[in-house]
């Protein structure tokens, strides 16, 4: 082995790269001057592409596997200069590895609301936001239109870009549709797919497709929102007076009892203001004068006492309430046998369950019957 063929093998390159970033779509390999000697190795690995570009003309592009950089595998690059074959002949040119697999769970959203026309709502304004992923599928159109000569080039710096172009496409795609908003959420899927079909063309040209593009919420805005929550809930509520009823039958359970005894000391109270205007106009004539020669005054009338709240009462048997009932219901239960003294009773105001032979005010119930007839009659 003659020197020349040793220097020779101690120099070749082995041209390769291993991404560990996640999020580079395009690495130059890096070499002083750009010098690559004759017959290097190429090495591409799947989910990778090598694109050549000489004297900044893009010369190939290869795909994954090994490559000896040598002219009789490289045509294009013979057309474009003639290489000598020996190692003081490097050629200068610059290979550029381009990321082929999909870079996913990339963010998308509106940043301010969609006017769109719904046919129940009217105009409305609407928000979205989702996923997509993004692969590049053309790295020559990918490198000319997007990269340059950028040494490293990342999925942030292109993401802005395509989430505009989602927007714009979803905005269309939304107004076209016709949709209502109630039935947008059953929709999104098809949706997603419209869109994705329509922004198909505009990343055609930067050597880009979308895999996938998903939408995961469009929403209303809050105080819109809050008007549904509450259409909602009339429409669980049904029949609003029956409603009313419900919530003031609970009121008076919560109560105790209470919300009865205030209506009637409010009633007692009012005929007691009527009975004082009545007694104030006794003193006037006839025709609403005072008389020419006044009486001695006359003692005031003492108002009436409020009439008593009547008691509702409660029973329970068996482990269960029952009622309530007037005290003119249980004298007929005691008549009936439905009701005895030692029945257990309660009303508003009692402590506790009492049998209702030692509640005073239904004692006599129970006094008013006959006694048992004497044996043998």
């Amino acid at each position: 082995m003659g020197i020349f063929d040793f220097l020779s093998g101690q120099f070749i390159d082995v041209i390769h790269w291993v991404d560990d970033t996640r999020d580079t779509m395009v690495w130059r390999f890096q070499r002083e001057g750009h010098e690559i000697k004759y017959g290097a190795k190429l090495t591409v690995r799947e989910g990778q592409a090598a694109v050549f570009v000489h004297e900044g003309q893009l010369a190939d592009v290869f795909t994954p596997g090994l490559y000896m950089l040598e002219t009789n595998n490289m045509p294009i690059m013979t057309t474009l200069q003639h290489w000598d074959h020996g190692f003081q002949s490097p050629f200068k040119s610059e290979i550029y590895f381009v990321n082929t697999t999909r870079f996913n769970d990339l963010k998308w959203g509106t940043k301010n609301p969609i006017i769109c026309r719904d046919p129940e709502f009217g105009p409305v304004r609407l928000r979205a936001f989702g996923t997509y992923s993004v692969r590049v599928t053309d790295p020559a159109r990918f490198l000319t239109e997007i990269v340059g000569t950028d040494g490293e080039f990342t999925m942030d710096e292109i993401s802005f870009q395509i989430r505009n172009i989602i927007v714009q496409e979803f905005s269309r795609t939304l107004a076209r549709s016709g949709i209502p908003v109630l039935d947008m959420a059953a929709n999104t899927r098809e949706l997603g797919k419209l869109v994705a079909r329509d922004i198909a063309p505009k990343l055609t040209e930067y050597g880009l497709t979308i895999p996938e593009l998903y939408i995961e919420n469009i929403s209303l805005p809050p105080a819109v929102e809050e008007v549904m929550d509450k259409r909602s809930s009339m429409g669980v509520i049904g029949n609003l007076n029956e409603y009313m009823q419900f919530q003031a039958a609970e009121a008076l359970g919560r109560d105790g009892g209470n919300a009865a005894l205030q209506a009637g000391l409010g009633a007692g109270l009012g005929m007691q203001i009527g009975h004082q205007a009545a007694a104030g106009m006794a003193g006037q004539g006839p025709w609403g004068a005072a008389p020419q020669q006044a009486a001695a005054p006359a003692p005031a009338a003492a108002a009436p006492p409020p009439p008593p709240v009547e008691h509702v009462w409660h029973i329970a048997e068996n482990g269960e309430t029952k009622g309530p009932f007037s005290k003119a219901t249980l004298g007929r239960m005691a008549a009936t046998g439905d009701l005895t003294r030692d029945s257990y009773v309660w009303t508003a105001g009692q402590d506790g369950w009492l049998p209702a032979g030692e509640v005073r005010e239904l004692a006599q119930l129970f006094t008013v019957l006959p006694p048992p007839p004497p044996p043998g009659i």
